[in-house]
């Protein structure tokens, strides 16, 4: 028994399959079971909600998700080896996990998912990023999912939650802080995964915003982000000059000195400079 529930510890449960990691999918088992719970829990009341699982692996979150209540759990596994595995647990829990196998970029999850919907993951770092951009540039909001808890490389939570005015501040940052909240919840060490990463791994939490915190159309701020990012060494009169032939009154309009750098801008401000940008071309 694992502890959390009558299945077989996670290294059995490896061993029995011949489950090792493919750096070629980015994988990194997390075994510890009373970890994978309280990651679990930190995605909210388990009961209340159907759970999107990617890349679930051997199965450490999604018997977690399982253990601690998940009125039921939908896992995207692209390794077909692990379905034997996962099909075990699903044995254990009826009628409360369902299976697909394929790559979470090309499947459409919501026709098998009921809201309320959440999305947990100890995200293949080859994909996590390209996974929560998707997550939070929808073309509606609010969006299919109420929260959002995964685990990245610590650099890349880091830059989820960073504030104006620090090196990690930048693109990803406004992305998920314009239309959610964003917190640190765990860090876990190289050492609690099979095979241990070179870094540190972190678990963020963000749940959905009914409407963004600022107006802004969503397009013309990704471009204003992207462009002023891309270059964030330069002040912004010159990062930006491709988006308006007058934009030093843009940015002064939007309370932003033309001489100032990107990690230096305020969501809110950046918020406004889209609204002038989108009002100067009409």
């Amino acid at each position: 028994m694992s502890g959390i529930d009558d299945l077989p510890p996670l290294r059995d449960v490896i061993a029995a399959h011949d489950l090792r990691a493919r750096k070629s999918l980015g994988q990194n088992f997390l075994l510890d079971l009373n970890l994978t719970a309280r990651i679990a829990r930190a995605a909210g009341p388990l009961p209340e909600l159907d759970i999107l699982e990617i890349g679930p692996g051997p199965g450490g979150l999604t018997r977690g998700l399982l253990a601690e209540g998940a009125r039921r759990v939908l896992a995207i596994e692209k390794d077909r080896r692990c379905i034997p595995a996962l099909e075990e647990i699903a044995a254990a829990y009826p009628g409360r996990l369902s299976i697909i196998e394929g790559d979470a970029l090309e499947v459409d999850p919501l026709e098998h998912l009921t809201p309320p919907v959440a999305v947990a993951a100890n995200l293949p770092y080859n994909v996590g990023t390209e996974l929560l951009v998707r997550w939070l540039t929808p073309q509606a909001w609010p969006p299919f999912w109420q929260s959002l808890t995964l685990m990245f490389q610590k650099e890349v939570a880091e830059r989820i939650v960073a504030a104006p005015g620090s090196k990690t501040y930048g693109r990803l940052a406004i992305l998920a802080q314009w239309r959610a909240e964003a917190r640190i919840v765990m860090t876990l060490s190289p050492g609690a995964f099979t095979p241990p990463p070179k870094v540190s791994s972190a678990v963020v939490h963000l749940t959905a915003l009914p409407e963004p915190r600022f107006p802004a159309d969503p397009k013309i701020l990704e471009e204003v982000v992207a462009r002023a990012f891309n270059q964030r060494r330069k002040m912004l009169r010159a990062s930006l000059k491709g988006l308006h032939p007058d934009i030093e009154t843009l940015l002064e309009e939007a309370g932003i000195a033309p001489t100032d750098r990107a990690e230096q801008i305020s969501l809110e401000a950046f918020c406004a400079l889209a609204r002038s940008v989108q009002a100067a071309r009409q």
